[in-house]
């Protein structure tokens, strides 16, 4: 570098630095944050996040449940998607706060981490521990207005974009008996640009999953933008038993009834209902405090631990097992098991704010230690469901290590290499899979004409015939031994099972293009339940797609239109009469119509042609 050269970076260092000063140092007040960050806060702007205000908001009602004061919870989706929960719990404080000097209710709902989860003996076990729920629900929200009952007095107070509009207020006496607490919000369409509809499928089935957790609790849901307005109800005495029982109610279970753990310790309680049936795959779901725990956490890790160690213990023991026999795997004990763990933590440690993951190591310990007690018993008081369980889990090792060497004679066979593509494949020429996208088509057919109307330097075309396996039902080896699928794990390049590698995926777009009749959708579903269960981290990668196909083709002359609906068709129609004043009466007219997927055109004698 030339000394001019020095001198001018010295001179641009000095100018930036100068434009750099104090002034541009902000300092956001109140709920400012959220509303310029809400990503931070709520984890997105999307459908999850808007739902995830709801959670929030009911995430406040079970805590008071597990502190022993409520009993029930109703949300209620207002015509105009605003949302209203309702909890018998006792009602947020409403007295002075010492430090803000502002009444409790009013700080809970305008001061980010003001709560009584800190420690203060409010509760002793509680999901929303940062103290940011209520607040940036508030921040978050057009309008949100709270009812307090509490203290035979009804107080309310009403916020608008997360500041006070309407002061706390009496607005009238109340039974001395009557406590709870009534929220209701309208979320900012500004914030959530995507959509402020709720989902009531998302509501029920997240509704249903909190009354299985709490055993007892009983909450309700009503959509009053539906004509009905049906209130359901949600309530379960057998709590996660009950939840196992629902997750495996059209599947064929080996126990009587699923077995049910629960124990104390530390402050930590444990839970765990587990149930074996003749699947070939495994459904674990793991909870911290209500919180759904999807990426699993050290109380999972506790679960796994424990239930590999008992049931290899007890195979050893009765004699299952010989001396020289290999230890069954974890993969082997848990095929075919559905169980559900949930742990009450005084104190849990998650990753983030939306709380996907357990950090607690006590959690692993405890619930290790607790679901080896109790299981180890179980297995010894009863013997027939044990051996069941056992021949279950032996029986998996055998089908792995098959597998194993099904897989091993597979590459040698057809290679599961990247330099062995299968022959039906046609590649694209492009060696980068960020613009590389694989056709998954039904049938040589629908191959030859994706192949001819293709862009070759990135889109390749993968024919398959017929119907795949349904590897729901099928073992590892039955899969390895079904041609189409071998075929789809050597095209994408990633390899299958414990070797999956979704960095060496070939095509970052997958995209399955099947007929619109009902074997095309057999086989999508067909081709979506091998990728969701063999092939799962390149769904998760947002690398697979559904084409649609249109409906109807309409040809008239030179001009060519693909049709998505019937509404859409009957519009076209209308045009046409309009334009040419032609008549579909039912007679043959000067229009070719041909269903976008029904083969050659032809004349048709109505005004309609569905591909069926």
């Amino acid at each position: 570098m030339t000394d001019q050269e020095k001198e001018q970076l010295e001179e641009k260092k000095d100018a930036l630095a100068a434009e750099y000063d104090a002034s541009q140092i902000q300092v956001l007040e109140g709920l400012e944050a959220v509303r310029k960050r809400p990503g931070m806060y709520i984890g997105t702007t999307s459908s999850q996040g808007l739902h995830h205000l709801v959670w929030e908001i009911i995430d406040n009602g079970i805590d008071e449940a597990l502190a022993g004061f409520a009993s029930k919870i109703e949300v209620e989706i207002e015509p105009d998607n605003s949302v209203t929960v309702t909890d018998d719990g006792r009602g947020i404080p409403v007295d002075i706060q010492s430090k803000t000097g502002r009444p409790a209710l009013e700080t809970v709902y305008t001061i980010l981490h003001a709560g009584g989860k800190f420690g203060g003996g409010g509760y002793k076990v509680s999901g929303g521990l940062h103290g940011v729920g209520a607040s940036v629900v508030n921040a978050l929200s057009t309008e949100l207005d709270v009812e307090v009952t509490r203290g035979g007095k009804r107080y309310y107070i009403d916020f608008r974009l997360g500041k006070v509009h309407t002061p706390m207020k009496v607005i009238g006496d109340a039974p001395e008996h009557e406590h709870g607490t009534k929220v209701h919000f309208v979320p900012d369409p500004d914030i959530f640009t995507e959509t402020t509809v709720y989902d009531d499928k998302i509501l029920t089935t997240r509704i249903r999953e909190l009354a299985f957790l709490n055993k007892g609790l009983k909450l309700t849901f009503t959509d009053k933008r539906a004509e009905t307005h049906e209130k359901l109800e949600f309530h379960y005495e057998g709590g996660i038993k009950s939840y196992v029982e629902f997750l495996d109610d059209k599947k064929n279970t080996l126990l009587d009834e699923p077995v049910y753990v629960e124990g104390q310790q530390s402050g930590i309680t444990v839970e765990v209902a587990l149930q074996y049936t003749d699947d070939y795959h495994s459904n674990l779901m793991t909870f911290a405090n209500n919180i759904h725990t999807y990426e699993g956490g050290t109380h999972e890790a506790g679960f796994k631990t424990a239930l590999t160690r008992v049931i290899n213990d007890y195979a050893r023991k009765s004699g299952a097992l010989k001396d020289g026999d290999d230890n069954l795997s974890g993969e082997d004990v848990r095929e075919g098991m559905t169980a559900v763990v949930s742990v009450k933590h005084p104190d849990p440690q998650f990753e983030g704010q939306t709380k996907t993951k357990l950090g607690n190591s006590d959690a692993r310990s405890v619930t290790d230690r607790m679901f080896s007690e109790h299981f180890s018993k179980y297995l010894m008081e009863h013997p027939t469901p044990a051996r069941l369980i056992i021949d279950k889990a032996i029986l998996a090792a055998k089908a792995r290590l098959a597998a194993k060497r099904a897989r091993e004679v597979t590459r040698k066979k057809s290679g599961l290499e990247i330099s062995n593509l299968p022959g039906k494949l046609a590649d694209n020429t492009s060696k980068d899979p960020e613009i590389s996208e694989l056709f998954i088509v039904e049938g040589d057919s629908a191959g030859g004409s994706a192949k001819s109307g293709r862009s070759r330097l990135t889109q390749a075309i993968l024919p398959i015939r017929g119907k795949i396996l349904n590897v729901e039902k099928a073992s590892m080896e039955r899969i390895l031994a079904n041609e189409e699928i071998r075929t789809l794990f050597t095209a994408m390049g990633t390899g299958f099972g414990e070797e999956f590698d979704v960095a060496k995926a070939r095509y970052h777009k997958l995209i399955i293009m099947t007929d619109a009749d009902v074997d095309g959708a057999h086989i999508r579903t067909l081709l979506l339940t091998l990728i969701y269960r063999y092939m799962r981290p390149v769904l998760e990668a947002g690398y697979v797609y559904i084409a649609q196909p249109p409906l109807y083709r309409i040809r008239q002359g030179k001009l060519m239109q693909y049709i998505d609906s019937d509404e859409q068709l009957q519009d076209v129609l209308g045009q046409l009469h309009r334009v040419q004043n032609l008549k579909f009466n039912g007679t043959r007219g000067l229009v070719k119509w041909m269903p976008a997927n029904c083969g050659k055109p032809r004349w048709i004698q109505t005004t309609v042609a569905y591909c069926g």
